[in-house]
């Protein structure tokens, strides 16, 4: 008489079939480390193969996500603009507008006396970015979050200029700006440009505007 199988029986022997499998799975699959968008994004940044060469420091205020996001969607402009601060003998530059690419890149060079902390309005803007960098001189940037809720809008955006202005009472940060680092300053920054200080007097500067991908 051949032996009955109970239900419990097949059950039994289903769950010892499953456990048998993902037991292989697991020793052909080994776990393995993910990674997640932000170590992605610091770990491509911090490769510099973005600056193709250029022997510029990127500052540490630089907001890592942003400027990754917007490379990532339109390097052209930014590897423009990188190789034009490689290639460009920045101390002959004159005074005054080159374009890079119309419409997306140029550049703007000034050379002067800066404007004492208190003369420094903030600003911001949101159809370019701007890559600051001094060329000879010492100077000092001021920058906080966009969203910053100690803020106060002071002149509203105009379009034609690409520019508001703001007042910061509180959550800025400073940083030294030389000829050994540039700065980006996107559209999720308020930043207050090329602070005069103590000991420095004539500086040339150079902004490179380049246009926030849609």
């Amino acid at each position: 008489m051949k032996k009955k199988w109970s239900s419990n029986g097949y059950v039994f022997i289903i769950l010892s079939f499953l456990v048998i499998c993902f037991g292989c799975q697991s020793k052909s699959n080994p776990s393995k480390t993910v990674m997640s968008g932000n170590d992605s994004t610091s770990s491509w940044y911090s490769n510099g193969e973005w600056l193709h060469g250029l022997d510029i420091a990127p500052n540490n205020s630089i907001n890592k996500q942003e400027f990754s996001r917007q490379y990532h969607l339109k390097s052209t402009w930014w590897d423009e603009a990188f190789n034009f601060l490689k290639t460009q003998d920045l101390n002959a530059l004159t005074p005054g507008n080159h374009v890079i690419d119309p419409g997306n890149v140029y550049a703007i060079v000034w050379e002067g006396v800066p404007k004492v902390k208190d003369s420094v309005l903030w600003e911001a803007h949101r159809n370019f970015n701007d890559l600051q960098y001094i060329i000879h001189g010492k100077a000092e940037m001021g920058i906080t979050p966009i969203d910053n809720p100690n803020k106060k809008l002071t002149v509203p955006y105009i379009k034609e200029k690409d520019i508001e202005y703001f007042t910061v009472n509180a959550g800025d940060k400073y940083f030294p700006a030389d000829s050994t680092t540039f700065f980006i300053f996107s559209p999720e920054e308020i930043h207050r440009p090329a602070i005069k200080v103590d000991g420095d007097n004539v500086i040339k500067k150079i902004v490179i505007k380049v246009r926030v991908p849609q």
